[in-house]
C-alpha cells in the first residue's frame, strides 16, 4: 500500500440560475422516481454499480463495495439535514426485467442555506444519455424547493467527465482540497 493525495475540487453553484433553465431531457425508456424509505437499497445497489471500478472508489473505498454503499446510503437517508426532494432515482425500462435502477444522486443541506450534491453517479451501461445532467437538474430543484440558495459538491479532478458536467452546469471551483487514501501500489 502507498499513500495517495488525489486533487480534488469543491465547486458551487447559485440555484436562482438553475431553475430559470428548460428542464434537461430524460432519453427516451428511462424515468426519474423521487426519493421514498423503500428505495434506499435501490440508491445503494445503484451507488456500487456506478463506482465500483472508479477512481473514486480509491480516493473512497466505501464506493467499491456492496456492503460500504449500503452502509453509507443509510447513513446519509438517516441524518437530520438529509434533502428528500434532492434525492433521485434513474431507472431503465428493460423489456425482460421491467424497470430497472441505473442512476442515483441524494442531497444534504450544510445548514447555511447551501446544498451539498452526493453521490451522483450513473452505471456505466447507461452513461452518454444526459442522465447524469437530468438527475443534477433535479437535485439542485430539490433544494431549491426546500428553501437552498446554493449548491456545492466535491468531485476529484481527474474525474474529468464529472468536471467538465458539473462546469458546463454553471458550477465553478471555489477551493481545491487533498483526499489522502492507502492505493494499492503494483511493485
Amino acid at each position: 500500500m502507498g499513500i495517495t493525495y488525489f486533487k480534488r475540487y469543491r465547486m458551487q453553484i447559485d440555484l436562482t440560475d438553475v431553475v430559470r433553465r428548460n428542464v434537461p431531457p430524460l432519453a427516451e425508456g428511462y424515468r426519474l422516481v423521487a426519493w421514498s424509505e423503500p428505495l434506499w437499497a435501490k440508491h445503494a445497489e445503484v451507488k456500487f454499480l456506478s463506482f465500483q471500478y472508479e477512481l473514486d472508489a480509491h480516493v473512497f473505498p466505501c464506493l467499491g463495495n456492496r456492503d460500504g454503499c449500503r452502509r453509507l446510503m443509510q447513513d446519509i437517508c438517516s441524518r437530520w439535514n438529509f434533502v428528500p426532494q434532492a434525492t433521485w432515482l434513474a431507472e431503465h425500462y428493460d423489456p425482460h426485467h421491467g424497470w430497472q435502477p441505473c442512476g442515483t444522486v441524494q442531497g444534504i443541506a450544510d445548514g447555511q442555506e447551501c446544498g451539498a450534491i452526493q453521490n451522483l453517479g450513473v452505471t456505466p451501461a447507461h452513461r452518454g444519455r444526459g442522465l447524469g445532467t437530468r438527475l443534477l437538474f433535479e437535485a439542485l430543484c430539490g433544494f431549491w424547493q426546500a428553501g437552498l440558495k446554493e449548491a456545492y459538491l466535491e468531485v476529484t479532478v481527474q474525474n474529468t467527465g464529472a468536471v467538465r458536467l458539473y462546469e458546463r452546469f454553471g458550477f465553478r471551483p471555489v477551493r481545491t482540497l487533498y483526499r489522502v487514501a492507502d492505493v494499492a501500489t503494483v511493485g
